[in-house]
């Protein structure tokens, strides 16, 4: 692994890698943008460039101390890092599945210290760019398989990841070492599968969560219910309810309703009247006498 650290570090700082190294700077520049936080970390062989991120702190990765080349640099193995899950804000990945004897661990690795609400970014050499039409042509640190992006979005799937945007970078017509400008505006702006890298970006999966009606537990009688201070009434109790006979003036009694007959014969010019609990009869009025 130190060797092929060495090796990439090289070919970064030749003319050919610092051209491309330029060209998915900007590539990553708008990405950037969008995903704020407090820790970033940076796997790869290049010069760190996630620290144009706005985030606080931004983190580069050595595999040994003699290789650090910052004050913030974690050294560990790629495929074992030392942080908690769900730790980091933003982890991206340089080039570097290409370089290791098991991509997907470091994969598996790097999504598993990424924040649910961070952001997954990979870059990764095209296998139908102009760099990997040939195998021998290929960098040396860089001599593992070359994958396209269809393929990662399994393997993101496999950890719940998914791909939300893939933009390719690093236009040059086969043969030449570096591309010109004018071939990578318009190979951006119509974002062709013909580069010589691309960056994916991915996030977690989000489930969608349908919410359930919780029904309202029915009690036995109101006795219950009045006991336990709930304000509703139960079914059983709206069903006795209903049963109840309509409210009203009752009947007279058979004894009242004969002396209003015999007023009435008597001739009596108004009814008796009848308190509300038919106790009985409340007045009467004196008939009047005629000449």
């Amino acid at each position: 692994m130190q060797a092929a650290v060495r090796e990439g570090r090289r070919f970064w700082e030749s003319a050919p890698g610092l051209a491309l190294w330029r060209a998915e700077r900007a590539c990553l520049g708008p990405h950037c943008e969008q995903h704020r936080g407090i820790v970033s970390l940076q796997l790869g062989m290049a010069p760190l460039m996630s620290d144009m991120c706005p985030i606080r702190y931004a983190l580069d990765w050595a595999p040994t101390s003699d290789l650090v080349r910052s004050d913030n640099s974690l050294v560990c193995l790629p495929d074992s890092l030392p942080l908690a899950d769900d730790s980091l804000d933003l982890v991206l990945l340089h080039h570097l599945l290409e370089a290791v004897e098991r991509p997907h661990h470091v994969l598996q690795e790097a999504a598993r210290v990424t924040r649910a609400d961070g952001r997954l970014l990979v870059f990764g050499w095209h296998p139908f760019g102009p760099s990997g039409l040939r195998r021998r042509q290929r960098p040396a640190p860089w001599q593992q398989q070359w994958r396209a992006p269809g393929r990662l979005r399994d393997w993101l799937a496999f950890v719940d990841f998914e791909i939300e945007r893939v933009d390719y970078c690093g236009f040059r017509l086969p043969g030449r070492a570096s591309g010109s400008d004018r071939l990578e505006t318009l190979g951006r702006r119509y974002n062709l599968p013909l580069a010589s890298a691309y960056l994916l970006v991915a996030r977690r999966r989000s489930i969608p969560v349908q919410p359930i009606k919780v029904r309202e537990p029915v009690l036995g009688g109101n006795k219950s219910g009045a006991w336990l201070g709930l304000a509703k009434e139960t079914a059983h109790a709206r069903g006795r309810g209903a049963e109840d006979p309509p409210r009203g003036p009752k009947p007279l009694p058979r004894q009242a309703a004969h002396e209003v007959a015999d007023s009435d014969q008597c001739g009596a010019t108004t009814r008796d009247y009848v308190n509300a609990n038919g106790s009985g009869v409340a007045r009467a009025r004196p008939s009047r006498t005629t000449a």
